[in-house]
């Protein structure tokens, strides 16, 4: 009798258990509010982005104790300059002598360019877009849009004539309030409410003006060698854009002529663009696509996108590490295509290109990767 007892109160306890946790899972209230989208099926590594290991091979140049080198610009000076995490950028030789911090923001900066003047435009995700001048002196150029914050700057491209373009990849979750880079940019692709935009900032006139809306992370940014197109990546659809510059306020969801979509349906969270030589544009992948979240059932819900953020994050459906990325012209033509099935170097965000180097952009790697570029071409 006193064993049926205990049976039925550890049945009651996991019953009760059972509710509790169907309750958390389907009604608990969430700070996300997911919209239906349907993505196109993958057509997986095939075709162009056929499996390879040109990326298998990467020698690497230590940052110490720093990591996250998200961003690799070569200055006028030829050194190399390169943001980690925390806000710093270091500045070193190209073969990773002599390194030294150049500037630190105080925030964590994800994108940067040189201006004609010398000056460092970096897109701060705390702070804005912020100038950082040869004295080093940092000063912030626009943190708004007509009074709405930027909440998550993140890639610049500067223009001969002094006008610059960067991507504000979230108007919903700025990292300093949602843990962090890597998880505001989950979140806000988990609820693809596609509120990224492409601003623009005229020293000049000290405006800042909205060319263009309605991406699902609107991350990497390059200008066109006549300066009349912005290539943009679209992290959460998978796409890359190509946009006019002289677009104004354009919603990308009826682009009319001022839009068109160069790339779609990669096989790839798409993250930096970069300019290379001889007229490449080199585009790095954060990480491959995930069947589990490209299940229809999952991602066209909106009830199960809620129930996946109610899960702990180590539950989280995240892609397994594998590093790639790709070059194409401005036509779309892919000229390159190097690949890592292992992922040994985390997060392949993009390329910097020298005249014997391919340099491996990451937003968690320990240092900076490397390639000789007789290996690649």
């Amino acid at each position: 009798m006193l064993q049926e007892d205990a049976m039925k109160k550890i049945f009651a306890a996991v019953a009760l258990i059972v509710v509790l946790l169907t309750a958390y899972l389907t009604l608990w209230p969430v700070p996300v509010d997911p919209v239906q989208w349907i993505p196109p099926l993958s057509d997986g590594y095939s075709g162009p982005h056929a499996v390879n290991t040109g990326l298998a091979g990467l020698r690497m140049i230590s940052l110490g104790r720093e990591e996250g080198p998200e961003h690799i610009v070569i200055g006028k000076d030829q050194k190399l300059y390169t943001t980690v995490a925390g806000g710093k950028i270091l500045r070193m030789n190209q073969d990773g002598t002599q390194q030294e911090v150049y500037a630190d923001t105080g925030g964590p900066v994800l994108g940067f360019d040189f201006d004609a003047r010398g000056n460092i435009v970096a897109a701060d995700v705390d702070r804005g877009l912020v100038l950082i001048s040869p004295d080093k002196n940092i000063t912030v150029l626009t943190d708004n849009v007509n009074g709405d914050p930027i909440r998550f700057a993140d890639a610049v491209a500067v223009s001969q004539s002094g006008k610059i373009y960067f991507t504000d990849a979230s108007t919903r979750f700025a990292p300093k309030k949602w843990g962090g880079i890597f998880p505001a940019s989950l979140i806000d692709i988990l609820e693809q409410r596609s509120t990224g935009r492409v601003l623009e900032y005229d020293p000049a006139a000290q405006t800042t003006r909205i060319v263009a809306k309605g991406f699902s992370f609107a991350n990497g940014v390059v200008l066109s060698e006549d300066e009349n197109w912005l290539f943009v990546n679209e992290t959460g659809k998978y796409r890359v854009w190509k946009i006019s510059v002289t677009a104004q306020d354009l919603d990308i969801a009826s682009p009319g002529e001022s839009a068109v979509i160069l790339f779609e349906n990669l096989p790839g969270y798409p993250d930096n663009l970069m300019r290379g030589l001889h007229g490449k544009i080199w585009l790095g992948f954060a990480k491959p696509r995930n069947p589990a979240i490209d299940q229809r059932v999952i991602t066209s819900t909106p009830f199960m996108r809620k129930l996946t953020y109610r899960l702990p994050k180590f539950l989280w459906p995240l892609p397994k590490p594998y590093g790639h990325v790709l070059a194409f012209t401005e036509d779309g033509r892919i000229v390159a295509d190097l690949q890592d099935p292992g992922g040994r170097y985390p997060e392949t965000t993009g390329v910097t290109e020298t005249a014997d180097r391919l340099y491996i952009q990451s937003l968690h790697a320990k240092g900076i990767g490397w390639l000789p570029k007789d290996n690649v071409f």
